[in-house]
């Protein structure tokens, strides 16, 4: 993957945990931020790609960044790309090489409104 394609975009990854409140319910907390990166981001059209990935009907976006060994990115973990918020779904090794991450994320829609 081309530096040029990498730098389109620029995405944080946070690490979601969960704290008990006073009246003992589970509350998910953003704790810490897990990497700045930059990444290419493919949404979601009609290509022969994403046919194959119908299986995930609500996935809308696509990310592929370079792997940091450093840092294990979950499907607990949430992505921010601009002021959009996505949730993720699957998190691939791409070719198990260990130089490229792929990961397929739902937008995350706001509730407030």
């Amino acid at each position: 993957m081309s530096f040029g394609k990498m730098s389109r975009c620029f995405i944080t990854v946070k690490r979601i945990t969960k704290t008990e409140d006073e009246d003992g319910f589970s509350c998910p907390v953003e704790s810490s931020v897990l990497e700045n990166v930059r990444c290419y981001k493919e949404g979601r059209h009609g290509s022969e790609k994403w046919a194959n990935l119908s299986t995930f009907s609500t996935v809308t976006d696509l990310f592929r960044l370079r792997a940091d060994p450093d840092v294990r990115i979950t499907t607990s973990d949430i992505i921010y790309c601009g002021d959009e918020r996505f949730r993720i779904f699957s998190v691939e090794n791409v070719r198990g090489k260990g130089m490229y991450t792929e990961i397929l994320a739902e937008k995350a829609e706001s509730s407030v409104g």
